[in-house]
């Protein structure tokens, strides 16, 4: 196997790892937790697989995280400038590549900012279904940009076109699919609440 060469990669990597380590659970603990084997988890924080978008939910709900905190920088590990403005190009910006549906996702805010950010690129006939646990103890609004999103929180379906906002209720499972033959491009702005 190849060294890790995206830097994206290998922070999802160290981040698994880091949370489990803290947890101070082995392998078998998270699987059991996320119901994701533990050779997939494996695989993942040694660097030599990019986790799907449905693996980084089951993740990040059992560690009781945002999808985000598994994508950015730990807040310790972070340069501390608290009060100075940090400007994020757009050229600079780490987008992660959901390897099984070309989602792609780009995260807007840093670890320190309050409320989480993050930009969605759902190409034609993707399909992404999280479990409920990815959305406990966060509040979460979804804002189509462009294009349509037929977006499946829990029995109820809604279709959302460009300009169409929806503020998540209580955790349910969810779908987020683009049916159409254009690219559905959605912004989702998370904040951190207390238990459901």
């Amino acid at each position: 196997m190849s060294n890790i060469v995206d830097p994206l990669v290998a922070r999802i990597s160290a981040r698994v790892r880091a949370e489990r380590e803290r947890r101070r659970w082995t392998l078998a603990r998270l699987a059991v937790a996320s119901g994701v084997s533990q050779a997939m988890i494996s695989r993942i924080e040694r660097g030599e697989s990019s986790p799907t978008a449905v693996v980084l939910g089951k993740l990040s709900a059992a560690f009781q995280l945002s999808i985000a905190s598994l994508l950015t920088q730990d807040e310790e590990a972070s340069d501390g400038r608290a009060g100075i403005a940090d400007v994020q190009r757009q050229a600079d910006a780490a987008t992660w590549h959901d390897p099984a549906t070309g989602y792609r996702r780009r995260q807007i805010t840093g670890p320190r900012f309050p409320t989480e950010i993050a930009e969605i690129r759902l190409p034609p006939g993707a399909r992404v279904p999280y479990p409920a646990a990815a959305f406990a103890f966060v509040r979460q609004v979804v804002w189509v940009l462009n294009g349509h999103l037929t977006f499946h929180d829990g029995d109820t379906v809604h279709e959302l076109d460009a300009g169409d906002v929806i503020e998540l209720g209580e955790p349910a499972e969810r779908v987020f699919a683009n049916t159409t033959d254009g690219e559905c491009r959605y912004a989702v702005v998370l904040a951190r609440g207390t238990r459901p």
